[in-house]
């Protein structure tokens, strides 16, 4: 919580040149912008985990990550996956495990809380997937109570049904790491059990909700057969060749796309394919993992962020200081462009496979990911260097051409844009019994094919047929309230906040009832308070759509979308903007210990910590037409 050492704007122009201060003061001197992600205490629990794998756990690290998991959990013993959430059993349990290692007593307090609930909530045996993969690792779940995933699967051509491409790219790449690890069933002993953790009843198999996973089940149960006695020569190649295929995706900065899963079961993957600690690839890998890391000496904690955020942040900065009044030529803007077009991906990745004749172009969401650059960086960015006044217009340009170019390569079949690749759409991945946690694959999402949308209108590409099948498409997809689904940011209020804006860039008139239904729709969602909010829940629980505390990024989007719709003068604008006055704090910035960002829909959530700056000064800048 920041301490306001004045009392808080209540003039929006005010408000507006406060925050707009207060984004310049966190520009890098090389141009970037970055701020946290932060996400829940899985990660901490498993980088302690992944480390007493290895053998590498060493005590001062160990106290400061158990401090930042103790100081996360919540009254009644639990931990949740985001601010003021239900409580999660995954990760309580994997919680309570890194405690344990850490040294904290089964008779504790807060350790016999947290066991109360586990237990109550069926014990470990009711666990996901990958928490089982994490016990069985310390001979704390048994590998034959696993689903099968043999590394043969990598040898499967990229036209049959379930290979490797099937997946998105974040699945991908984890799955292939644990082909290897589940393959080779290793154990490492602990000097404790987890018997106060379980449950009532025992283990059982997940019951398929469809024909396609009751036929898929059957499948697991014929694999795990084959998985006792498999056919040798064919399990070497396959582990041979996934050794090969997860060693050419390690990034520049020794990562596996940038993000924590794959990461780390890259790591285990490879030690148990003899890989030594100080291997240049282990060792680049270790040493990765600590620049993701936040330490906060003042609060003796230590904590992983999942992913790192800078290409995306510094792209909405640039937008954003330049919808608030600085011209494009500012000081700030051009170091923040330069620092882009250094970071454009010239590299052929994944996505090459469904597109080998498309040129490589765009941009990637982390400083190392040149594997899997996305549409939505991509996109943002683009549409941040169109605001550019650069000495080297000619630079610019070119990157955006080889950036349109492979944005429109990439649309998938029906008309609309996934975040990596196009026509990952094969829907009977999400039901493989081993893969029970977080989306798997990355269909077309209103939010992203908004703003390539944006982006095409931005480079006079608007009325392409490109452009119309994916304006199609997007009005396709508006639901019957008039909103739009989420995929990338919580919820109907982000994927409402992309999709008008895009639609009267794209043509539609203001007056159209389509934008008139999105409009009403954010006016009946408007809080009391003036602000507009919702909560994670509303993935699950339609009774949660539209609906949670006021947030300043959800403020904002509301905002943008109002103003998009010629909504400036209206009565919920207004009220939108003095709330964003009333409730910023002195220093410029706004408090937002919600999650507002979406990494799995259901599962996953993320706090980005820069978006409850960037976005408000992007909103009140386009109400306000700032001057600089």
């Amino acid at each position: 919580m920041s301490i306001n050492v004045a009392p808080p704007a209540t003039d929006a122009r005010s408000a507006l040149a406060r925050a707009r201060e207060r984004l310049l003061a966190l520009q890098t001197p090389a141009g970037w912008w970055k701020g946290e992600l932060q996400t829940n205490v899985t990660m901490d629990a498993e980088d302690l985990l992944l480390r007493e794998f290895l053998g590498i756990r060493r005590e001062p690290e160990t106290r400061r990550a158990s401090a930042w998991i103790r100081s996360q959990q919540r009254a009644d013993g639990t931990w949740s996956n985001f601010h003021g959430g239900p409580p999660e059993l995954s990760t309580t349990i994997e919680a309570y495990v890194a405690l344990r290692l850490a040294g904290d007593s089964p008779g504790a307090g807060h350790m016999r809380e947290a066991a109360g609930y586990i237990r109550g909530a069926g014990g470990i045996e009711r666990a996901r997937v990958f928490t089982h993969i994490w016990l069985a690792l310390f001979g704390l779940w048994p590998w034959e109570q696993l689903p099968a995933l043999p590394p043969e699967l990598i040898l499967l051509p990229e036209w049959a049904p379930l290979n490797i491409y099937d997946f998105a790219c974040w699945a991908r790449q984890t799955i292939v790491a644990l082909t290897i690890v589940v393959s080779a069933r290793p154990r490492r002993s602990l000097p404790f059990d987890l018997d106060e953790l379980r449950g009532p009843d025992p283990w059982a198999p997940a019951t398929p909700s469809s024909k396609w996973g009751a036929r898929l089940a059957r499948l697991d149960r014929a694999l795990r057969v084959y998985e006792r006695r498999p056919i040798r020569w064919l399990r070497r190649l396959a582990l041979a060749r996934a050794e090969r295929w997860i060693i050419q995706r390690q990034e520049a900065d020794g990562s596996w796309g940038g993000i924590q899963p794959p990461w780390v079961y890259s790591l285990i993957a490879l030690q148990l394919r003899g890989y030594p600690l100080d291997h240049p690839v282990m060792r680049a890998g270790l040493e990765g993992i600590e620049g993701f890391m936040i330490e906060e000496e003042s609060d003796g904690v230590r904590r992983l962020e999942a992913c790192q955020s800078p290409v995306w942040d510094t792209a909405l900065a640039v937008v954003a200081l330049n919808d608030a009044g600085l011209p494009g030529d500012h000081p700030a803007i051009l170091r923040a462009a330069d620092w882009l077009l250094d970071e454009e991906v010239r590299k052929r990745g994944d996505w090459a496979v469904r597109r080998p004749r498309l040129e490589a172009g765009g941009w990637a969401f982390e400083f190392a990911n040149d594997n899997y650059p996305d549409l939505d960086d991509t996109a943002e960015v683009v549409l941040a260097l169109r605001r550019v006044r650069h000495s080297d217009p000619a630079r610019v340009e070119r990157a955006i051409e080889r950036a349109v170019r492979w944005s429109e390569g990439m649309q998938t079949t029906g008309g609309g844009w996934g975040a990596f690749d196009a026509d990952n759409t094969r829907a009977l991945a999400r039901q493989i019994p081993f893969l029970d946690f977080g989306e798997v694959i990355d269909a077309p999402s209103a939010d992203v094919s908004a703003h390539v949308l944006e982006m095409l209108v931005a480079v006079g590409r608007g009325d392409s047929a490109i452009a119309c099948s994916g304006l199609e498409w997007l009005l396709s997809e508006q639901e019957d309230g008039g909103s739009w689904y989420g995929r990338w940011g919580i919820n109907h209020v982000y994927g409402t906040g992309a999709a008008l804006p895009a639609l009267t860039a794209m043509g539609i008139v203001r007056s159209d009832e389509r934008v008139r239904r999105a409009v009403r729709w954010l006016e009946a969602h408007q809080n009391d308070d003036g602000g507009w909010g919702e909560d994670a829940r509303s993935y699950d629980d339609p009774g949660w759509i539209g609906r949670g505390p006021s947030t300043a990024s959800q403020t904002a989007w509301a905002l943008l979308a109002l103003h998009a719709a010629g909504e400036r003068s209206s009565e919920a604008a207004n009220r939108g903007v003095q709330w964003l006055a009333e409730t910023q704090n002195a220093d410029g910035s706004w408090d937002e210990p919600q999650y507002t960002g979406t990494g799995f829909p259901s599962d996953y959530y993320i706090n980005y910590h820069l978006y409850r700056l960037l976005f408000p000064v992007m909103a009140l800048g386009r109400f306000l037409e700032a001057d600089a």
